[in-house]
């Protein structure tokens, strides 16, 4: 099991990256992080991460999850044309794709929500209904090979459901 997670380069909510990884990794997981570059991300709680791979470097088809992390930093993603094609191209190739917090907006954004059960932290609610969402406001929300997440206090649940996910 190959797991991209792409994190924001300044605010990624620690939690969401390090309590994720862990369940992950407990499944047995090969974790990947990717960024905007291979600097090393800092999380809003003071947590590092040094990114494994630029997303300008990331090909969908070599892992079986794509994971977006959330923490206000993440919203550096919400447009960007790279990210959204990222999320599509996972989306087309059957991939799990899994975003917590804020991140939802990405996969909303890529137009991949629609008609979908979703869940966000509650400042995304909004644009994700916007965008055709199902919007449910618990923990974590699966609906197909999406999952999404409202935020920290759900980092572990979203690992473990990411990873029966992509054992399934």
């Amino acid at each position: 099991m190959n797991v991209l997670m792409v994190i924001a380069p300044e605010n990624f909510r620690d939690e969401e990256l390090f309590h994720t990884k862990e369940q992950l990794e407990k499944a047995g997981a090969e974790v990947t992080i990717a960024s905007r570059d291979t600097n090393t991300c800092s999380g809003m709680l003071g947590g590092e991460a040094t990114p494994d791979i630029s997303l300008r470097d990331v090909d969908a088809d070599d892992y079986d999850a794509v994971v977006f992390v959330g923490g206000s930093g993440s919203s550096v993603y919400f447009n960007n044309p790279a990210t959204l094609q990222l999320a599509k191209d996972a989306n087309e190739a059957g991939k799990v794709i899994a975003a917590i917090c804020i991140a939802p907006s990405i996969l909303a954004n890529a137009g991949l929500l629609k008609g979908k059960k979703a869940t966000s932290f509650a400042s995304q609610q909004g644009n994700l209904i916007s965008k055709g969402a199902d919007y449910t406001g618990d923990g974590v929300t699966t609906d197909g090979n999406i999952i999404t997440a409202d935020g920290p206090g759900s980092a572990r649940d979203f690992g473990r459901t990411i990873a029966r996910a992509i054992k399934s």
